[in-house]
């Protein structure tokens, strides 16, 4: 099955491209899954995005890499594709900006474009991106030197997208946890498709949620209610057992009687139901105030009770 990382790249591959973009996306790939030696040889796993580094160095330079296509290693089924050239290295590595540099020179991140063009290079080579239906949101990069994480990083956060750098086994990850940055930065990608499903899918998880959180919330009140009223209710039966419930005021055995009538409705519908039983207007609030003075003498009665033991 393919991943969603997979179909972003995929989409992302098919995206049309500026030459001055293309240097800045290949600046990125060479970079990140490039090895520089006699010759340039970059190695990757997906077909498409082998298929965007070679129009990538044919427009942008007229190179017609060698391709070769190898079964991957540890048992993995998935086919590597090797892309390898020696012409015009230098004048490549010179033009893409990493000649004997880690950070790429300036010029390749200079606009706006170029950097969206660069991070579009560094997804389609090291970027991985959850699905959002299957797990929880993420999007990171694997990077081998702490200086090239925090130049990630910073680049990442001129989009505003809170990325944050932690050191993984010798490697670094560059990572964004928030959805909704996550959707910001297949934006950036223009991999609109992926936006659809990523927003689709996070909207319903959203709302699955919220209504998780409003029936947690209803449940907690309903336990609360129920918690409340067996409280009031044993209360009311202490006094009755101890022969003290007529030093009670009449309104007070009025609201204690309704509520062994009916000890599982909230105080607000309690309220409602004396106000309309005794054609006597209460509030909650002063339902309230008489079950504390009923609370005030049984805290008495077992005061008294307990000093005698």
């Amino acid at each position: 099955m393919i991943s969603f990382s997979h179909q972003v790249k995929d989409e992302v591959s098919k995206l049309e491209i500026e030459k001055i973009s293309a240097i800045s996306e290949l600046s990125a790939i060479i970079q990140n899954i490039g090895s520089i030696d006699k010759n340039i040889k970059i190695t990757i796993e997906n077909a498409s995005v082998a298929r965007r580094i070679f129009n990538l160095l044919k427009i942008t330079f007229d190179i017609i890499p060698k391709i070769t296509v190898r079964k991957g290693y540890n048992f993995n089924k998935n086919l590597i594709y090797i892309l390898e050239f020696a012409d015009n290295k230098h004048k490549v590595l010179n033009t893409i900006g990493i000649y004997n540099n880690l950070i790429p020179e300036e010029y390749i991140v200079s606009d706006i474009e170029q950097k969206r063009a660069y991070l579009r290079g560094v997804f389609l080579s090291i970027g991985s991106i959850n699905d959002p239906k299957k797990s929880r949101y993420h999007l990171e990069f694997l990077v081998n030197n702490i200086e090239y994480s925090k130049f990630l990083s910073d680049l990442l956060n001129e989009f505003r997208l809170n990325s944050k750098v932690i050191k993984r086994d010798h490697k670094y990850m560059v990572y964004v946890k928030e959805a909704e940055k996550i959707g910001d930065f297949l934006r950036i990608l223009n991999a609109y498709n992926a936006v659809f499903y990523f927003e689709d899918i996070r909207i319903y998880r959203d709302h699955k949620n919220m209504t998780n959180r409003l029936n947690n919330c209803e449940q907690a009140n309903i336990d609360k209610i129920i918690l409340t009223a067996n409280t009031q209710v044993n209360q009311i039966e202490v006094l009755k057992k101890y022969d003290v419930f007529d030093l009670l005021t009449e309104k007070e055995k009025i609201a204690a009687e309704y509520r062994l009538k009916y000890p599982d409705v909230s105080l607000l519908e309690l309220s409602e139901i004396i106000s309309l039983e005794t054609n006597t207007p209460i509030t909650k609030s002063g339902l309230h105030h008489r079950f504390n003075k009923i609370k005030t003498l049984y805290e008495k009665i077992e005061e008294k009770n307990n000093s005698k033991k």
